[in-house]
């Protein structure tokens, strides 16, 4: 969720508090600290089928950014032989990405400026525009287009329904429906290859896994125009003053920051070697910027302090940093699955498109199983911290031992093996969305919503590149001593996915061979989910025991 610390006055647009005091960033402590306000307005005035609708049509928009982001995981290998473009290969992913964590923040100071309903709005129209883009894109450089696009527009409807939320429901209810989101957000995430996959085996072909926003968006667009409520955050305020308000320098210096990162972290070892200059002069720009960015947001300069683009005053409170490196460490546990057991069976059993996604189904299912009664359960009985030791301590089970598979694992084990991922992972993966809101003073809330929701967007960008990175290099690298007549485009198009017919050209030897060396290099992938989970495990350690919620749930009845 991105919200940035004006973003409260959304949500109480008549409270004044000082954020940048360290009083203020979390709650008192000790039995009399209060867990929620008792006294809480209830903030909405639609009740009954009317807010049900409203809220699951919010809820549907998460489902569509989550789906479009995995999409793509199962029918880019049939997109680039269509254009004939394997070069850009990458960029179907990392434009995505690269649009949505880029203006993450962006879209939150303008969440916090401009009435939330017609923004988040304006973002779902920017979004299906994107999709169009893809569905119809003559060439591969259109197609990437409309994947920015989609990011761009994707992440202000994302974070979007988020603000819309934190605006209606009680502290008592928003545990519920955060991980209301979180289920949306994992079936979206894992059912994108599915879906992808069904529809390129169909007669419509793979166009059509970007058309079906279109016609989700139709459906939902009543819901969206006359049942969402109408939040205004600053009421009164000329639209010269809100415009002059905003952080253009943080701005501009976070999203060239990120981009350049992005760029680089996907394109090093694969596009250019790592030592090339173009690969050391995206992370030198990187560095560099973000350099300016912390000297712009430290001396305050072209902004004023309650005006800055990054909550700096979250830094300052150890239990939402645990947070944002847990929240970013789940990517590994979602993301490196997702993508990988579906090459895993395409190589092994010759699984199709559809077929991968229907063997992902076992990993969708905890997962979302596993949010939903993180969710339950945790708004009831308080309790946060074995959430994450317990979830993590399962993710480093999990990915132990899918580092051990190899060609000859039967399916059944790899389905066991993925369990454990999606249910450790579901234990925590959108818990610090309600942690943060419960622990920190009234007034960073948003705030501290929005760093969290930064930490999801990089660690989702980050764990793709750095997976993807490690795969192939290792593949490349151990297939090219195998085949030595074989050109290095070559065997990245075979180890990808994208020649299709590579391993059938080979001899029964070399093909074992061959078939060794790429399941074993997808194995070292895993260990990025071995790492995540671990953290987590150790970081868990240095979070309190105590409850949260419960006084709100009381007071919610």
């Amino acid at each position: 969720m991105a919200l940035d610390h004006n973003s409260y006055t959304a949500v109480n647009p008549n409270h004044s508090v000082d954020l940048q005091s360290p009083r203020n960033l979390e709650k008192p402590e000790g039995p009399s600290a209060p867990q929620g306000d008792l006294s809480e307005p209830f903030p909405r005035d639609i009740t009954g089928w009317k807010w049900a609708v409203a809220a699951f049509t919010l809820c549907s928009s998460i489902f569509l950014y989550s789906l479009d982001g995995t999409i793509v995981a199962v029918i880019q290998a049939t997109i680039v032989a269509e254009f004939d473009s394997l070069n850009n290969l990458a960029w179907i992913n990392v434009g995505f990405l690269m649009g949505g964590t880029a203006f993450n923040m962006v879209w939150g100071q303008v969440y916090g400026q401009f009435n939330s309903k017609w923004v988040y709005i304006f973002n779902v129209v920017l979004f299906e525009i994107g999709s169009a883009i893809c569905g119809a894109a003559p060439t591969m450089d259109a197609l990437i287009v409309g994947r920015v696009i989609c990011g761009i527009g994707g992440s202000g409807l994302y974070n979007g329904a988020f603000t819309l939320i934190s605006q209606t429901t009680t502290m008592a209810e928003r545990p519920l429906y955060v991980s209301g989101t979180g289920f949306t957000w994992g079936l979206g995430t894992v059912l994108g290859p599915l879906v992808g996959g069904a529809f390129q085996e169909s007669k419509v072909g793979w166009r059509w896994a970007f058309y079906i926003n279109l016609f989700i968006g139709v459906v939902c667009a009543p819901a969206w125009l006359f049942l969402i409520p109408s939040k205004n955050p600053r009421p009164g305020v000329p639209l010269k003053t809100r415009l002059r308000e905003f952080d253009y320098a943080g701005m501009l210096l976070l999203m060239s920051c990120l981009v350049c990162l992005i760029m680089a972290i996907n394109f090093g070892g694969l596009t250019y070697p790592w030592k090339s200059g173009q690969i050391i002069g995206l992370f030198v720009a990187a560095g560099v910027l973000f350099l300016l960015l912390a000297f712009q947001q430290g001396l305050t300069l072209f902004v004023t302090l309650p005006r800055r683009l990054i909550p700096v005053q979250l830094i300052r409170s150890p239990l939402i940093l645990m947070l944002f490196a847990c929240t970013s460490a789940s990517a590994a546990g979602v993301f490196v699955p997702i993508f990988f057991v579906p090459l895993f069976f395409q190589f092994t059993r010759g699984s199709d498109a559809f077929e991968t996604g229907v063997q992902l189904l076992p990993l969708i299912i905890c997962l979302i199983f596993s949010i939903g009664v993180n969710g339950a359960l945790m708004a009831k009985f308080g309790y946060y911290m074995p959430w994450y030791l317990l979830g993590g301590l399962l993710c480093v089970a999990g990915g132990a031992l899918m580092y051990t598979v190899d060609q000859y694992t039967s399916a059944g084990h790899i389905y066991a093996y993925t369990v454990l991922i999606g249910i450790g992972v579901g234990m925590w993966i959108q818990a610090a969305f309600s942690v943060a809101q419960a622990k920190v003073d009234t007034g960073n809330v948003p705030a501290a919503i929005g760093f969290i929701t930064l930490a999801q967007f990089l660690g989702n960008t980050m764990a793709l590149a750095i997976a993807n990175s490690i795969f192939l290099n290792l593949a490349e690298s151990r297939v090219q001593e195998l085949l030595p007549e074989l050109s290095p485009k070559q065997i990245e198009a075979a180890i990808s996915g994208v020649a299709v017919n590579f391993m059938k050209g080979l001899n029964q030897k070399v093909r074992a061979q061959v078939l060794e060396t790429i399941v074993t290099s997808m194995g070292t992938t895993y260990i990025l989910v071995m790492v995540a989970g671990a953290l987590v495990s150790v970081l868990s350690l240095f979070m309190k025991r105590e409850k949260l919620f419960i006084t709100a749930v009381m007071a919610g009845g």
